[in-house]
């Protein structure tokens, strides 16, 4: 009897402490449960103050094309002072203005817009993903990224000799001028303005000596003069360039047609030979003759004084402009500035006449045939004697 009493003893003790236990591990996992609930409703809950969207991007580019995405930002939150942009997981495709900055709609004032313009060279690039932070002083707000989205790529004009690289909307030959350069080559200048386009890429095939002499690129304006070496025969330049307007080839054709003419600003070519300075020499010799025949009539060595000024300021105006001779190989440019449009290049050594510096410059005269012209050279293109 005494056995079966502590038998039952034991197992009511078992049965307790197994009750015990049970609801001990009940209790504690229901308190972890709602601990992991509460953090994941925290995480999940975080306020949206940032929505970003495209306005518009291209469906397809082609090779060398410089195009644009346009992205909006709707910020619905007053604590911050600066929006930054960055650019991630991207291949083989960066903008070129990635450091531009976000305007406001001042119809809008919690819609912000940018343009971001890209180019693309290969085929297997990537459109970048782009990350939109705002930023209170140094401290980070909010952040979003859109994603990118999918451009199809080709390449056009191949095989095409007469293709200049250039995709633009608008594309218009402002101008060209052709002179002889050698005895065997001419030079000629053309002068471009396009809208939406890759002027930079401009070039025409088949030609050795070519190249910019001014780029300004203002997109989506751009407008270069640009220079080619041709042989002298050659009446006519072809090129072509991709019009995204009406998606075709257009071919722009350029008349050589020589001329001794420089622009407007090379009209003036001496000085010397001005009707200002013509009249302005007489007068200084007028008046010496004048002080000569006062200093004859009254003997007073004032006048005398008042004649050797005089003349030696008309002897000065007389005077003819010193000469300087030019490097082999010299740049004669029609304006004294580096992006100037280049009018000769010198083959040989060459004798002209110098008549004033000006920023590095020399301002010189020179004969070509029976006429005479003037341009810039760049003082170390002058031999020092």
């Amino acid at each position: 009897m005494k056995k079966i009493l502590i038998s039952l003893l034991l197992f009511s003790i078992y049965l307790f402490a197994n009750a015990f236990t049970s609801v001990e591990d009940s209790a504690f996992g229901s308190s972890s449960q709602e601990e992991v609930s509460i953090e994941e409703s925290q995480s999940s809950f975080v306020p949206k103050n940032l929505y970003l969207s495209y306005i518009n991007h291209p469906k397809h580019i082609y090779k060398n094309q410089r195009f644009e995405i346009k992205i909006k930002a709707l910020i619905t939150r007053n604590n911050f002072d600066t929006i930054k942009t960055n650019f991630i997981n991207d291949i083989s495709m960066t903008p070129l203005n990635e450091d531009t900055q976000w305007e406001q709609d001042p119809d809008n004032l919690n819609t912000y817009t940018n343009t971001f313009y890209f180019k693309a060279y290969e085929e297997n690039f990537k459109m970048p993903d782009i990350v939109v932070s705002l930023y209170d002083g140094t401290q980070l707000v909010e952040s979003r990224v859109l994603t990118s989205m999918d451009i199809t790529f080709s390449q056009i004009a191949k095989g095409d000799e007469k293709f200049t690289n250039v995709i633009a909307k608008d594309f218009t030959l402002v101008a060209s001028k052709s002179k002889q350069y050698t005895n065997k080559e001419a030079l000629t200048i053309l002068d471009i303005e396009a809208f939406e386009s890759n002027l930079e890429d401009f070039n025409i095939q088949n030609i050795e000596d070519q190249g910019f002499t001014l780029i300004e690129d203002e997109y989506p304006k751009q407008h270069i003069i640009y220079y080619v070496v041709i042989p002298i025969h050659k009446k006519e330049i072809s090129f072509t360039y991709y019009n995204t307007t009406i998606n075709k080839l257009q071919t722009v054709k350029v008349p050589v047609v020589f001329t001794e003419e420089l622009v407007s600003t090379q009209t003036d070519l001496n000085p010397n030979n001005s009707s200002f300075e013509f009249y302005k020499k007489v007068f200084v010799g007028v008046l010496a003759l004048l002080f000569l025949l006062l200093f004859i009539w009254k003997r007073r060595y004032y006048i005398l004084v008042l004649f050797l000024i005089t003349t030696i300021v008309f002897i000065v105006f007389a005077m003819p402009n010193k000469t300087v001779r030019l490097k082999t190989n010299s740049v004669i440019y029609i304006l004294p500035t580096k992006n100037s449009t280049i009018f000769r290049k010198v083959s040989t050594e060459m004798i002209v006449e110098d008549m004033k510096k000006r920023n590095g410059f020399i301002k010189i005269m020179f004969k070509s045939g029976n006429e005479n012209y003037i341009g810039w050279v760049k003082e170390e293109d002058v031999i020092k004697n």
